[in-house]
């Protein structure tokens, strides 16, 4: 019999791609400007609701929005906007896809004046990784800052508890319980 892994009580036992996600993903630090945008755009959807709903819709989130590309989504049109609203595989709530449409733009111009999406948001640790338990807070100094400047230059579905949340997904925040064999 194997040895029994401890993983962060959130995760769903029972739901394998839950499991690889935390696994694998959570919390390990991002540097890839296209895994920074997807998740972002993810956790954007996922305001409201959980977060296993949006991870059991990733696939499709990727197809219909072509692979998080943030050139093409930036120039969505109308007929692309009426698709994605009639897309069962998606979360299909016309703010957050307006607002996936307007991060995006906001996203290439934050790359442009950083160099990359990358330098900018681990800029605000000077790349180092926080340390936090998951089960002690949903927002935190570091998540109240950055979510204020991403709405000042007009990122939309960024509040403090989803920017949290994205730093935990892509490791500048390793939010691991303490009793996680992955801390």
């Amino acid at each position: 019999m194997g040895k029994i892994i401890n993983r962060c009580t959130w995760v769903n036992p029972d739901n394998p791609a839950y499991i690889r996600y935390h696994d694998e993903e959570w919390g390990v630090p991002q540097h890839s400007d296209s895994v920074l945008f997807e998740m972002l755009i993810l956790e954007c959807f996922q305001a409201g609701l959980s977060w296993e709903c949006v991870l059991n819709k990733r696939e499709a989130f990727r197809s219909a929005f072509d692979c998080f590309d943030a050139q093409k989504i930036c120039r969505y049109d109308e007929d692309k906007f009426a698709e994605l609203l009639q897309n069962t595989g998606i979360i299909r709530n016309r703010l957050k896809i307006k607002a996936a449409v307007v991060n995006s733009k906001v996203f290439l111009e934050i790359q442009k004046e950083h160099g990359s999406f990358d330098s900018y948001i681990w800029g605000f640790t000077d790349g180092k990784v926080v340390y936090e338990s998951c089960d002690i807070q949903a927002t935190s100094p570091l998540s109240d800052k950055i979510s204020k400047d991403l709405k000042k230059r007009g990122m939309k579905f960024v509040g403090s508890t989803i920017i949290y949340a994205y730093l935990q997904a892509i490791g500048i925040i390793n939010g691991h319980m303490d009793c996680c064999d992955f801390r």
